[in-house]
């Protein structure tokens, strides 16, 4: 250690003077050269100083020592204590950091009655209902899809402190990348998922809606299924837990169907966040939850300014029927829920002649069944389907009126972490002039999660 190393320099230096001192004694006892002894009295002067630093270089290196003690006893244990909670990942000072997610590889065969997807549509790596072309001319031919890009990977911390722990998550996959193409390299660029801190019942940063219960999703060989009726949003937010109830302030995007239906314009992030209530209870049976959806719905632009208010309610749940098989359903209505049903197939409100806004009502719903058949091995059927109420005034548009589908897949574990599975997806839109598309897709995907 530093001191102990000072002090043996001391120490040293102390011995030498000590000895100079001696050999000069019998000097100053034979003269009395005032020069000599001048000299004689400065170095009993350093030597006391001397003596003085090493009296303290003493002390404060054996504080040194029990605080080195300490730390060396700390560090010993803390090996031990994580083995005996599981605890995984590294440190980084006092913070532990793990590291998961999944490598996922998805095929997919498409055909479509009316249309096709662009080549860098989303809507080519998974079902979104409002995407599926209606109108346009069929080429009477599949699509064919391989890609990496729902690959995950996510980074979670844990930091104990004086008044609890915070935790928090940073998460990434490839999906709606803006970059990259599948000419030669097919190099995407992340895409952020969730980023969030908990400090004790407080949730701050990007996560899943609070007024979507992820534990209804139902499993599925591609990214996302049965996604017509579902709720299904990850935003901003301010969550707070207590017990069974959770409150949160979310971010209050707008989305509107210009007047004349057709395309979607961005209203603004109004003056007051989404507010969300939620009340969550599980048991041997499963578990449920119930949310109720506030919004304030803007419109700000083009010589208009109006506002509107929106509100929706869910319930949704996984029920258990043992052996690993579950029924997962999902029922939610309201007007003004928009994008938070659906992947934003339909929007919260609509412009009306004179520029102001009303909300668009809206309910839809889905169930799915998970059957265990043992060996690692599956089965899930689904159905899923959304229906919104547009304004009159859109009658005979392209605005969205419904859109539904149903799916089966089987799954099967392969090893520790790797899945495999095979899925068959039939969906349909119609908009409120009549007119309709549908999209049918067979997904092959090999994932493993790590």
């Amino acid at each position: 250690m530093l001191n102990s190393r000072l002090l043996k320099t001391k120490l040293g230096l102390t011995t030498a003077v000590l000895a100079l001192t001696t050999g000069l004694a019998p000097m100053a006892a034979a003269s009395t050269n005032p020069d000599l002894e001048a000299r004689i009295a400065a170095l009993e002067a350093m030597i006391a100083e001397l003596r003085q630093e090493v009296a303290a270089g003493q002390a404060a290196d054996a504080e040194q020592v029990v605080r080195v003690e300490q730390i060396e006893a700390q560090v010993a244990a803390a090996p031990a204590a994580a083995a005996a909670s599981g605890a995984s990942g590294f440190m980084a000072g006092n913070t532990r950091i793990t590291m998961g997610g999944f490598v996922d590889a998805d095929y997919h065969v498409t055909e479509l009655s009316d249309g096709d997807f662009a080549p860098t549509s989303i809507a080519r790596d998974f079902y979104i209902p409002g995407a599926t072309p209606v109108g346009g001319s069929g080429d009477s031919r599949v699509d064919n899809d391989f890609t990496a890009k729902g690959t995950r990977f996510f980074f979670a911390t844990s930091t104990p402190t004086d008044n609890g722990e915070i935790r928090g998550r940073l998460e990434f996959d490839f999906l709606g990348s803006p970059g990259g193409n599948e000419r030669v390299s097919n190099s995407y660029n992340p895409r952020l998922r969730a980023a969030w801190l908990q400090y004790g019942n407080w949730r701050m940063g990007q996560d899943w809606s609070t007024f979507q219960n992820t534990a209804a999703i139902p499993e599925s060989a591609s990214f996302l299924v049965a996604s017509d009726g579902m709720v299904f949003v990850r935003q901003a937010q301010l969550r707070y837990t207590a017990g069974n109830w959770q409150f949160a302030l979310e971010n209050p995007d707008t989305t509107i169907t210009p007047f004349g239906g057709g395309g979607r314009i961005d209203g603004g992030d109004g003056a007051l966040p989404d507010l969300v209530v939620r009340y969550n209870h599980s048991g041997d049976f499963g578990s449920f939850a119930i949310a109720g959806l506030a919004r304030n719905l803007t419109y700000e632009g083009a010589g208009s300014d109006d506002s509107t208010f929106g509100w929706g309610l869910s319930a949704s749940g996984r029920i258990n029927l043992g052996d690993s098989s579950d029924l997962r359903f999902s029922l939610s209505g309201g007007e003004g829920m928009g994008r938070y049903i659906g992947l934003n197939a339909a929007n919260g409100a609509v412009m009306d002649g004179n520029g102001g806004i009303e909300a668009i009502p809206s309910f839809g719903g889905l169930v799915a069944l998970r059957q265990n058949l043992g060996d690692g091995r599956r089965f899930n059927l689904g159905y899923s389907h959304l229906e919104v109420d547009n304004d009159v005034a859109l009658s005979g548009s392209s605005a969205t009126a419904s859109v539904y589908s149903g799916f089966a897949n089987y799954m099967v574990t392969l090893a520790p972490g790797i899945t495999a599975g095979a899925e068959i997806l039939y969906g349909e839109r119609e908009l409120e002039s009549g007119a309709s598309g549908t999209i049918s897709r067979a997904t092959f995907s090999t994932k493993y999660t790590f």
